[in-house]
């Protein structure tokens, strides 16, 4: 093997270390997109079918729901969500949650 043979493996191994995050920074941006569509949705929906005070809790399980979907949703786009620990699910959730809870707020206060 000589020095030109090294540099180019090298070079291709950091080639393809640089794809490899490329593809994973775009999952993750996918999949924050998902996240923020999903609470936008639920919280629209909690406006929607909301009526009064009594009715709180059926916006929450419509936000839960939204939370399980997500990883419907992930499948169905073929994303691999084999890696994804605890951490990152709990990111989605919060992700899901805040966009919900802004977005209903949103349409409660111009209603």
């Amino acid at each position: 093997m000589t020095e030109e043979d090294i540099s180019n493996g090298t070079e291709a191994k950091i080639v393809k270390s640089e794809e490899q995050k490329r593809k994973e920074h775009n999952e993750r941006i996918i999949r924050t997109g998902i996240a923020s569509i999903m609470g936008i949705i639920a919280g629209a929906l909690s406006f929607l079918l909301v009526h009064n005070e009594t009715q709180g809790v059926i916006g929450f399980l419509l936000l839960l729901g939204a939370m399980v979907f997500q990883k419907h949703i992930f499948m169905l786009i073929k994303l691999d969500i084999s890696g994804l620990g605890g951490k990152d699910w709990f990111y989605q959730s919060f992700m899901a949650f805040s966009f919900w809870f802004i977005s209903w707020t949103i349409l409660l206060t111009i209603q």
